[in-house]
């Protein structure tokens, strides 16, 4: 997908700070560190718009972008991250749980695991509140340039074994450094996205 033009919408905390909902979006969801906003550059091929930082769970709202005018991308805070305050985790899951059941207009949540590590309780328990929810995903396993492509394969094996066994989605290997699984995952996006009828506020 070529992108003309990418616009910051806003920064929500509440359902009543959100955008309208006229376009499909895009969710991305994964750990602190995880490399989502490194990602969503790379998606997006721009150097600065999504703020990065070195200390994991900066990123306090959810960040809306408007790409093309055609889709919204949803960019929500990293969790896991240990030196987070109780209750900032408390206050964050509960602000993802609002968007992710309220959102009409979510074609789904890219979900991201770091390749490189086993998956996790906590990635189980997004997944099977997704799942829960009847919200689909797209896995998307990162920092694949981290590892060799039959080190690649045995990851991205085990991910799907762990997560998708069942439902049997394809895990995409994606490196923002080098744009490996970039092609893959702009193709399951717009296909996603075609299939959402995205109707008019209060249509």
């Amino acid at each position: 997908m070529k992108i003309v033009s990418t616009d910051f919408l806003t920064g929500a905390v509440s359902p009543r700070q959100y955008p309208p909902g006229t376009h499909p979006e895009f969710a991305f969801a994964g750990r602190s560190n995880v490399g989502k906003s490194s990602l969503i550059k790379s998606l997006l091929c721009r150097k600065k718009l999504v703020r990065t930082s070195s200390t994991p769970g900066k990123t306090q709202e959810i960040n809306f972008f408007r790409i093309n005018h055609q889709l919204i991308f949803a960019d929500l805070p990293g969790f896991g991250f240990a030196k987070v305050p109780k209750q900032v985790q408390k206050r964050w899951q509960n602000m993802i749980e609002q968007y992710l059941q309220n959102r009409k207009t979510l074609a789904a949540v890219i979900f991201l695991i770091d390749i490189r590590r086993e998956p996790t309780d906590l990635d189980r328990d997004l997944k099977r509140w997704l799942d829960a929810c009847s919200i689909p995903c797209i896995p998307v396993a990162t920092k694949a340039d981290k590892l060799s492509k039959s080190e690649q394969k045995k990851q991205i094996k085990k991910i799907a074994e762990a997560f998708f066994s069942e439902t049997g989605e394809t895990v995409i290997g994606y490196s923002s450094k080098s744009g490996q699984g970039r092609k893959e995952l702009w193709s399951e996006i717009l296909t996603r996205a075609g299939n959402l009828r995205v109707e008019e506020e209060g249509g």
